[in-house]
């Protein structure tokens, strides 16, 4: 047996193949069928994202904390 064998990818898999067809089917019936609900949410999606995008998006550049030491600003104040 391979050690390194991977797994297939869950959205190959015959279960994901039918969650991805439902999906564009919902997305396909709300779009058709309640435009003006759908337009109407959109303003509410943008201020949602706003704090899910600051608390899961900080992780990238090491998030709010500062570990720098009093030498790291001294040699930056000199630059």
């Amino acid at each position: 047996m391979d050690e390194h064998s991977t797994q297939p990818s869950r959205w190959r898999s015959p279960m994901g193949i039918f969650m991805l067809a439902a999906g564009a089917v919902g997305v396909y019936y709300l779009l058709t069928e309640h435009l003006t609900h759908v337009t109407q949410a959109v303003p509410y999606l943008f201020l949602l994202a706003c704090p899910l995008m600051h608390l899961f998006g900080h992780h990238g550049h090491g998030g709010h904390s500062h570990h720098t030491s009093r030498q790291d600003d001294q040699d930056a104040a000199k630059r």
